[in-house]
């Protein structure tokens, strides 16, 4: 091989994707107004290992489901021959830690978590093979109440976001008995149209026929409609439970559409199940989907111990935010130190701790590695800074004791300028961001 032969470049694994700086202040208002909406109903922060025990989730998820089969980043750990797995969603691992750590003995708990999950799909738009979630589970709550409370908590989430179009289906698959009977008519009603089943829907036939119902298939959309229906199989108790949750979300005018065909993929869900759905991003148009998952503990071999959950993600939702006209604010900071010569980078750096001490953002220059930049290339990356001040040091100003502060904002055409002493400066700078009716909500300044 020759030496002059070019080093390839690297690049991202396929459907791996990169959060770059100029999306991060979107992600913040995301991560930020979820979290005060889940605290405001008393959720508490949960954080498992992205890495688990590859059963926890054969276990949890089903054997039979599209996850486990072909969608799970598996591997063999090669220094103990361990079998692990990339997490592919978040409640098998918070149910594991609820077990795990006996959270529930003196009482249930509601709990909150983010970060990443990882499925080896066809990549599309909002959707990576690495993707971020947000989600909620409270454990040990039986009652309808609960299930209608996590569903306000995300209509909360979306009026925050300034989120509209998003809407709410609803259904009940009610307990393993009554869909197992279900499970029987449904099979027998799909072999008897036999010659209208696509080779999806044939494979899935005597593994995972509900699945059948969540076909995209448009050949299939009558047949499927005329299937026997899960919520006609219900009894007393899960139909009492599934009236008792619209019940609240009536009373609080949450819009809602039942949807006899809204399933579960994984085989640890019963009674309610629940779907946000958006028009916005093309076909995909979940953008939060949850449900209860009553049987899920005792199957880890805990004491039965009632869940209810759901989990967004959070990429298609940073995309619903975009197509909705919000965008982040380009300022990095509410001052940028501009300097020239030794003396006056010297006490620009004193200057630049004294204002974070205040509680405001500095970004001091820095030499980039052309060289250090002249007055005039400095003022224009403090403007590009979107800075609300911009705080000059030079020789005159050192022999002065006196920084230059200059507004960056202003509406005058010459931007007002300032001298003030060193030991003003803070001081100046505090009562004209603060005091001001700049919207600078990112000051975290006490008097």
């Amino acid at each position: 091989m020759s030496d002059n032969k070019k080093t390839e470049k690297i690049v991202a694994v396929k459907g791996m994707n990169d959060i770059l700086p100029a999306d991060a202040p979107l992600w913040e208002l995301f991560e930020n107004t979820a979290q005060s909406v889940l605290q405001s109903y008393g959720y508490q922060k949960i954080v498992t290992p992205i890495v688990e025990d590859t059963a926890l989730f054969a276990r949890a998820i089903g054997a039979v489901t599209d996850i486990v089969e072909k969608e799970m980043y598996s591997f063999t750990d090669s220094m103990n021959g361990d079998q692990l797995t990339l997490r592919p969603e978040g409640t098998a691992g918070v149910v594991r830690a609820v077990l795990e750590h006996n959270l529930v003995y003196d009482g249930p708990k509601r709990l909150w978590y983010k970060g990443p999950m990882f499925r080896h799909e066809r990549p599309q738009r909002g959707r990576y093979r690495q993707f971020f979630q947000f989600g909620a589970e409270a454990v040990g709550f039986a009652g309808p109440d609960i299930d209608a409370e996590l569903i306000m908590l995300c209509r909360r989430l979306w009026d925050d976001l300034g989120l509209e179009n998003i809407r709410l289906e609803l259904n009940s698959i009610g307990n393993a008995a009554e869909r197992l009977r279900h499970r029987a008519d449904l099979i027998a009603y799909f072999e008897a149209h036999g010659d209208l089943l696509d080779a999806e829907a044939k494979r899935r036939l005597h593994t995972n026929p509900l699945r059948i119902l969540d076909t995209k298939n448009p050949a299939m959309q009558d047949l499927v409609n005329g299937a026997p229906k899960l919520l006609d199989y219900l009894e007393g108790e899960s139909l009492a439970h599934f009236e008792g949750v619209q019940k609240i979300l009536q009373h609080n005018n949450v819009q809602y559409t039942i949807n006899p065909r809204l399933v579960r993929g994984i085989d640890y869900y019963n009674r309610t199940v629940f779907e946000w759905i958006t028009d916005e991003l093309g076909a995909q148009g979940t953008v939060c989907a949850g449900g209860r998952y009553d049987p899920l503990i005792e199957m880890f071999g805990g004491k039965p111990t009632p869940g209810v959950g759901f989990a967004m993600g959070i990429e298609r939702l940073i995309e619903l935010m975009k197509s909705s006209g919000e965008t982040s604010a380009p300022s990095q900071c509410d001052v940028y130190l501009v300097h020239q010569g030794e003396a006056a980078q010297l006490q620009a750096f004193v200057l630049a701790e004294r204002i974070r001490d205040a509680g405001l953002d500095v970004v001091l220059h820095c030499a980039p590695a052309s060289g250090a930049g002249s007055f005039k290339s400095q003022m224009k990356k403090a403007d590009a800074s979107g800075a609300a001040f911009a705080v000059i040091l030079g020789e005159d100003e050192i022999a002065n004791n006196a920084a230059a502060v200059k507004a960056m904002r202003a509406a005058d055409a010459d931007k007002q300028q300032a001298t003030v002493p060193f030991d003003d400066v803070v001081e100046y700078l505090v009562d004209q961001i603060v005091g001001d009716d700049h919207d600078h909500d990112h000051v975290h300044y006490h008097h």
